[in-house]
């Protein structure tokens, strides 16, 4: 990579070429005994970028909610709600997870085919990866506002702050998504809120389930940080600034009994303990408090050293 671009935290370049194909070879090998790996192997590199070991570990699907099940990994969130009329699956995680996924949401007892709706946090490569292969093999339909659709069409190429770095199978949006707008299956309706910054199309996702026969308010609210971004006179998006300034207030005024996010340890959770996986609850406000602190130290250094 350029020195002007820097990966997102635990994305890293690989060496070379060779040593890509080598990884993806010996992460696709089959086992000595021929069988297929152990389903909470750790999923393979992708061959272009690294990533920690955390953000490819799958771990057992388990219900937050009546309707709502976590599938994802440990560190890499992705949701499915289920529904009487069909499912919806919010983010995926790295490319490599389809297979994963696919299998998660038969485990929670949901046929793949059954899902109608494919929705997203934004579109970078860790989080809308598999969107492409998940809808081949579901049919579902894919809904996003204009911004994230673009970016989604182009599989993450000329992002405003990583270039072509980190990218993804492209996929095609089948509904463009104003600010606000619901999508709505058997009875639950999912409201996105733009919530840009981390990308110019960032989403946050509002719904009312229930839990223990009662109503249960879900923010699934977007990632908040600003890695190695160029927060001051960016030619790309000068306005950079006044949108995270923007996002914090949005997601303080969220409605937010509970709240997700899509690296779950941001907001409290450990998807990998069982026994416990949400030891440190976060509401909504203290998720954007603790964000708009981080944010306005990094502004006041890169202002102080332009």
């Amino acid at each position: 990579m350029s020195k002007s671009i820097r990966a997102p935290r635990a994305f890293l370049p690989l060496a070379s070429a060779a040593l890509a194909c080598a990884l993806v070879a010996s992460a696709h090998a089959a086992q000595p005994d021929g069988k297929a790996a152990p389903a909470d192997a750790l999923l393979p590199q992708a061959g272009r970028y690294l990533t920690d070991d955390n953000w490819r570990q799958p771990v057992r699907p388990f219900r937050i909610a009546d309707h709502t099940w976590y599938i994802g990994t440990a560190r890499l969130a992705a949701l499915l709600i289920d529904t009487p009329e069909g499912a919806i699956v919010i983010d995926g995680g790295l490319p490599q997870a389809s297979d994963m996924l696919l299998a998660h949401i038969r485990d929670v007892g949901v046929d793949p085919a059954k899902v109608r709706w494919l929705l997203i946090s934004h579109a970078h490569a860790d989080h809308a990866g598999p969107v492409a292969a998940l809808k081949r093999a579901t049919g579902a339909r894919i809904a996003a506002n204009a911004e994230t659709a673009t970016m989604l069409a182009r599989g993450g190429t000329d992002d405003i702050h990583f270039g072509d770095n980190i990218t993804y199978p492209p996929a095609q949006a089948d509904r463009l998504l104003q600010d606000g707008e619901a999508v709505t299956l058997g009875g639950m309706s999912l409201v996105g809120h733009l919530t840009p910054g981390h990308t110019p199309g960032s989403t946050s996702w509002t719904w009312t389930d229930t839990k223990d026969g009662k109503p249960v308010r879900i923010a699934y609210v977007d990632s908040v940080s600003a890695p190695g971004y160029k927060l001051i006179d960016n030619p790309r998006i000068p306005h950079l600034v006044d949108m995270y300034r923007g996002t914090f207030a949005t997601i303080r005024a969220l409605p937010c009994d509970l709240l997700l996010t899509p690296h779950p340890d941001a907001s409290g959770w450990l998807p990998e303990d069982a026994k416990a996986p949400h030891p440190k609850p976060m509401t909504c406000a203290e998720y954007a408090d603790g964000a708009s602190v981080r944010f306005e130290a990094e502004f006041a250094k890169q202002r102080t050293a332009k």
